[in-house]
């Protein structure tokens, strides 16, 4: 393989990659609790963008059951996001001819 043609295939990945990095900070997944009654919306980063929660659970007796539900909405959304992410890489990877099992930087 000739050094030009392994420059421009390196310079393909790198706009891929960008292009990649790009979409995954777009993203945007919701996870939910407690059915539905609790609802987090986080970024493609896992920043927390988003959190709706009905308003029969904002009771001060019962502190402890939201913040279990906020955690496991967040958790939920985390999880949902981790797969998203995971599955927008391969289908890149299978685009570019790299193996399976090869890691990207992110």
């Amino acid at each position: 393989m000739d050094f030009l043609k392994m420059m421009k295939q390196a310079k393909q990945m790198q706009e891929q990659m960008g292009t990649l990095q790009e979409a995954v900070n777009e993203l945007s997944v919701e996870g939910s609790a407690g059915a539905g009654m609790v609802n987090v919306t986080l970024n493609g980063k896992g920043e927390m963008t988003g959190l709706k929660i009905d308003p029969s659970l904002v009771k001060a007796d019962e502190v402890e059951i939201l913040e279990d539900l906020i955690l496991a909405a967040h958790n939920d959304a985390k999880a949902k996001g981790e797969a998203l992410v995971q599955e927008k890489t391969r289908d890149l990877m299978a685009g570019m001819g790299l193996p399976a099992g090869m890691k990207l930087p992110f």
